[in-house]
């Protein structure tokens, strides 16, 4: 997507939770260092806030999990989508870019998108697992998939649904060669010792 405006490049964002702020602030840093002068509004959290990122919503009320929170919050979240999608209507961004949170941000994404703004989803909904029908409503919804995985780009490019691998943010703060010895010695874990991991998903 090329810009060349003699404005600052203006930049709409939603991220609905805290794993979302941290892909955000990543991605913020990514932008600024190509387009400096960019300006971040939406929703976002504290590390978004702390990379420019002026958040119109506080992003803990969109921060629900299981059926009944949702179900009891769902006034304040339709009200909360409505308002956002209002302001950047109104106000149109360069490009608007929502952060997983796929069922609040597709909605938003496909009627903005309908209305000429560019629209990208960053973190693809798991739809290469199941519901992969689902693809065609996520075509219809944005311009652009930024994919996390490898392998997620090649299912979007197979369903022609324009993509960029672009990679997790917490690879940049990670070794590519970890140093087992002392990741051992910092959890007092003997050198011959049996290590089992339980890496529950969100």
């Amino acid at each position: 997507m090329p810009f060349d405006h003699a404005q600052p490049l203006r930049i709409g964002m939603l991220a609905g939770e805290s794993s979302g702020d941290l892909l955000g602030a990543g991605l913020i840093r990514s932008i600024k260092a190509r387009f400096p002068d960019a300006v971040f509004e939406g929703i976002g959290g504290p590390k978004m806030i702390a990379q420019g990122c002026h958040s119109l919503a506080d992003q803990e009320r969109l921060a629900v999990m299981g059926y009944v929170e949702p179900f009891k919050r769902l006034p304040e979240l339709l009200r909360i989508r409505k308002n956002i999608r209002e302001h950047f209507l109104n106000n149109p961004p360069d490009v608007f870019i929502g952060i997983d949170s796929p069922s609040f941000n597709l909605s938003l994404e496909r009627r903005l998108k309908s209305e000429g703004i560019k629209a990208v989803h960053y973190v693809s909904p798991q739809i290469w697992a199941w519901r992969q029908g689902r693809v065609k409503k996520i075509a219809k919804s944005v311009d652009l998939i930024l994919s996390l995985f490898p392998f997620e780009a090649k299912f979007y490019s197979e369903h022609d649904v324009p993509v960029t691998f672009v990679g997790h943010t917490l690879a940049d703060k990670l070794p590519l060669a970890p140093n087992v010895q002392k990741a051992r010695e910092l959890l007092n874990i003997k050198e011959n010792d049996l290590v089992v991991a339980l890496l529950p998903g969100s």
